[in-house]
């Protein structure tokens, strides 16, 4: 098992790695439609948007937190 320390890295990576997967993957198709290749344009897009992703919510989910805490009522 991962250790707990990496839990911020590991939701950073994951979240990046599937919402980069999920709007490549949707953007890719309203860009070409069903083409032959569509999977390696696709995989293309998706390597490339990761590699920015996940410095970006690295950076910009503190920010994220802490406006929820903000707009969150506390009990």
């Amino acid at each position: 098992m991962i250790p707990r320390k990496y839990s911020p890295l590991l939701f950073a990576l994951i979240l990046s790695g599937v919402m980069s997967l999920l709007v490549s993957g949707l953007s890719t198709f309203r860009a070409t439609g069903p083409t032959p290749g569509f999977a390696s344009l696709w995989l293309g897009a998706w390597l490339t948007a990761w590699l920015l992703a996940l410095p970006l919510v690295l950076l910009i989910s503190p920010l994220a937190r802490r406006v929820v805490e903000w707009l969150v009522r506390s009990d």
